[in-house]
């Protein structure tokens, strides 16, 4: 039976910034993500996890290599292609939510399915319903993101993340900006959703608790992937 293609893979990607005088963030980066693994992506400050992660989003595009999302190869795309692709595939929680504070935990993460149909059907409401009850928000449905606690803002977010039902989701630093009962409880919601949905996660932290409990650890230094270890 043949393999099945990884849902990322990135070969030889190297970014460099500036004119005259270049800076590189990522010098060869090669690595494969496949559907169903949750990964820690961690390194000290300027190693190169954000550009990397920036680059797997679809925010940017490499100086040099190759990336392939979903089976596709984003630099072949248009730009409203790539916008697709992005909203397709991916899901994104940040250090900070990026809520709106005036729209309420339930339009908050309808907003994407909005964005992408410019309409807000019963399927929409009822799926973003269905999240926000999962993540433990029943009761919060009409609140606004502004009258949420640290925690339960960052609920949101992970329930807007899997709104479109991607098969990938990046994480960048979801955890940064809580206590510590705050973020194992956010990490464990994430946890619960790639056990039980087969939901694949990148996580990029500084927290070696939480890369400890991930299934795999990728460490970039220096640009370069120093280690890539299975747990």
């Amino acid at each position: 039976m043949a393999e099945t293609p990884p849902l990322l893979e990135v070969v030889d990607v190297v970014k460099e910034y500036g004119e005259s005088v270049r800076t590189a963030a990522l010098r060869g980066v090669s690595l494969t993500l496949h559907a169903g693994e949750m990964a820690a992506l961690i390194g000290p400050s300027g190693s190169g996890k954000s550009t990397l992660l920036h680059l797997i989003g679809l925010l940017d595009r490499p100086t040099a290599g190759s990336l392939r999302l979903n089976g596709q190869d984003p630099t072949t795309l248009s730009e409203p292609a790539l916008a697709a692709l992005r909203g397709r595939s991916l899901g994104f929680v940040f250090q900070f939510h990026h809520l709106l504070p005036a729209f309420t935990a339930l339009e908050n993460v309808m907003l994407p399915a909005f964005g992408d149909e410019g309409r807000l059907s019963a399927e929409t409401r009822a799926r973003a319903t269905a999240l926000l009850t999962a993540v433990g928000l029943e009761e919060k449905l009409h609140a606004r993101a502004n009258q949420l606690s640290g925690g339960q803002k960052q609920r949101v977010a992970i329930a807007r993340a899997l709104s479109r039902n991607p098969p990938l989701v990046l994480a960048d630093e979801p955890t940064g900006n809580l206590d510590t009962v705050a973020s194992h409880e956010v990490f464990e919601l994430m946890r619960r959703f790639h056990r039980e949905r087969g939901v694949t996660f990148l996580v990029v932290t500084h927290d070696p608790r939480i890369a400890d409990r991930c299934d795999r650890v990728i460490e970039i230094v220096d640009g370069r992937i120093a280690r890539d270890e299975r747990r």
